[in-house]
């Protein structure tokens, strides 16, 4: 087996695979206020419970927006 391939030898790179990144970032925010949701209802937990649901959708929406506005810039 070898490592190390010529350049002749070497396939061509394949092209980069398009998807949406918005869907992954939505996805989790939804899960961190139904977790937050569930949190206050119920009125179990540990405080430190719901502040990181709060900060889970503090977290997300910061990304959430980052990839919109990259989006945006291409």
């Amino acid at each position: 087996m070898r490592l190390w391939l010529k350049d002749s030898e070497r396939r061509t790179d394949p092209a980069p695979v398009q998807l949406d990144e918005r869907r992954p970032f939505i996805v989790g925010l939804v899960l961190w206020a139904a977790a937050g949701i569930a949190l206050l209802v119920s009125g179990q937990g540990e405080p430190w419970w719901i502040w990181m649901a709060v900060a889970g959708l503090v977290i997300g929406g910061l990304g959430l927006v980052s990839v919109i506005r990259t989006r945006m810039s291409r």
